[in-house]
């Protein structure tokens, strides 16, 4: 059997000084109750920039400029609906918004903005689905 391989990304949105966070719902199929950097998977045909800005506006209503890459990882993970080990490149881009006024939709039951300092002891208490904000606090 081949390895099943997908593409995510994700936005670090700092505003104001602070950073954006959206909560899972308690009965998210994965992670629930953790919080998260906004983004989500890449559609077949979809240019990585225009699948974040469409995960943006989807889960937090912001259009968002992507400043540049911050960081590359993996995370696998099991597919949901098939069952399926999935082997993800995640990557992690600084984004930019003009407001901070957020719409979530329905994945998640709702946002913060946060200082680096509340995310360093959000990490330490198991509370974020995503390690790749770690280096970003430094």
């Amino acid at each position: 059997m081949r390895d099943m391989w997908g593409l995510t990304v994700r936005g670090i949105c700092e505003y104001d000084g602070k950073i954006l966070l959206l909560k899972l719902r308690s009965i998210s199929a994965h992670d629930p109750g953790k919080w998260e950097i906004p983004g989500g998977k890449v559609k077949k045909n979809e240019f990585f920039d225009d699948a974040l800005k469409r995960e943006y506006l989807e889960e937090t209503g912001l259009e968002i400029e992507i400043d540049y890459l911050y960081n590359a990882i993996q995370k696998d993970y099991t597919a949901c609906k098939t069952g399926e080990s999935i082997k993800s490149i995640q990557l992690i881009m600084k984004v930019s918004v003009k407001t901070d006024e957020i719409v979530i939709s329905d994945e998640h039951s709702m946002y913060g903005w946060f200082t680096k300092e509340e995310i360093k002891n959000m990490i330490e208490n198991n509370e974020l689905t995503h390690p790749a904000i770690n280096a970003f606090l430094r």
